[in-house]
């Protein structure tokens, strides 16, 4: 990649900073979250109680986790819709594994290493066949990850038969959910190092860069010598990596592989990209915004659970929350033209 296509890269980055309209959603969401924060708190007093503000950061590191992944894909114009199922599949699978190490006999550093092993290459197998239907045989990402959607929640299903699977060891969840990082919880301090690394990667090498650059003009990142297929691929095996990397943590807080961990996590972790500014077209977003949205989509749910809002209601508000953020991008998009 010639200097020139870096800096043009760069250029489709820094657009997130640059954009007046940007500017403004990012200075808004801020005063958005807080401003959500206090409404909730008049309904209920609790919502501000240091034990509720712990939780709501414990839940958006999970959801931020998982917002960045899809970020990723969404750079480039995509979405994954499996990632939910990929995240039951995957706590199925690795509690699984240590179920099935510790009845073989195996001491804690295996029965660990097999449940981390299995949970990411269950991860990244789910993303590779993503990218190679997506990348090599053309099919549309909607198209390609509702394909895998299914398979991930037959796959899930099947292997726990619908049940909870037990057998996750106490060093496991002491170390992914228990454990802390200079007194920080360890999921909290496992997203922010996981987000520094990725917002490096985005911003700092030819791969991150060349996301942008696809997003915004795939057909120009062709021309320029980009191998866009590859990239494509590596882009959603990243993204369920993450996701993995999420199902693990999150295992380790139910202490069980749980066939419907995922729920409702592909329409939430969409929802706190897109709130927090990224753009659908592609070519725009980043950490900070996938983020910020998972806080926003965390307090929102945090606020509605204590106030007892149905969850039925809570999904009707979360799809017109992505819907209202698509509109809003489309809008900036065309002041921009």
């Amino acid at each position: 990649m010639s200097d020139l296509e870096l800096s043009v890269a760069a250029k489709n980055a820094d657009r997130l900073k640059l954009a007046p309209g940007r500017w403004l959603w990012s200075a808004a969401l801020p005063v958005a979250l807080v401003a959500l924060l206090l409404g909730f708190a008049a309904v209920d007093r609790g919502v501000l109680s240091p034990a509720n503000l712990l939780n709501i950061a414990q839940q958006a590191s999970y959801l931020a986790l998982f917002a960045m992944a899809q970020t990723v894909v969404i750079l480039t114009r995509g979405f994954d819709l499996a990632l939910g199922p990929t995240v039951s599949m995957v706590s199925v699978g690795t509690a699984l594994a240590m179920a099935g190490a510790t009845a073989s006999g195996h001491g804690t550093g295996s029965v660990l290493l097999a449940g981390l092993a299995a949970g990411f290459l269950l991860g990244i197998a789910c993303g590779l066949f993503n990218g190679v239907v997506i990348a090599l045989l053309g099919v549309n990402p909607f198209v390609a990850t509702l394909g895998s959607y299914n398979i991930a929640i037959g796959v899930a299903t099947t292997l726990s038969s619908g049940r909870p699977v037990q057998g996750v060891p106490a060093p496991f969840s002491q170390i992914f959910y228990g454990g802390s990082v200079f007194g920080i919880p360890a999921a909290i301090a496992i997203t922010v190092g996981v987000g520094a690394v990725l917002h490096w990667t985005l911003t700092r090498t030819v791969f991150g860069r060349s996301l942008y650059l696809i997003g915004t003009n795939p057909r120009a990142a062709a021309v320029a010598g980009l191998p866009v297929k590859r990239i494509l691929i590596a882009t959603y095996v990243l993204c369920s990596g993450l996701a993995a990397l999420g199902a693990i943590m999150m295992t380790a807080r139910t202490g069980s592989g749980e066939p419907n961990l995922g729920g409702a996590l592909s329409l939430q972790a969409i929802a706190g990209a897109v709130v927090g500014g990224t753009s659908l077209a592609g070519g725009r977003g980043g950490v900070g915004t996938a983020v910020l949205g998972a806080l926003f989509i965390t307090i929102l749910s945090n606020g509605m659970n204590l106030t007892r809002i149905d969850g039925y209601v809570q999904m009707v508000v979360l799809g017109a929350i992505v819907i209202v953020g698509v509109l809003l991008d489309r809008l900036r998009l065309e002041r921009r033209q």
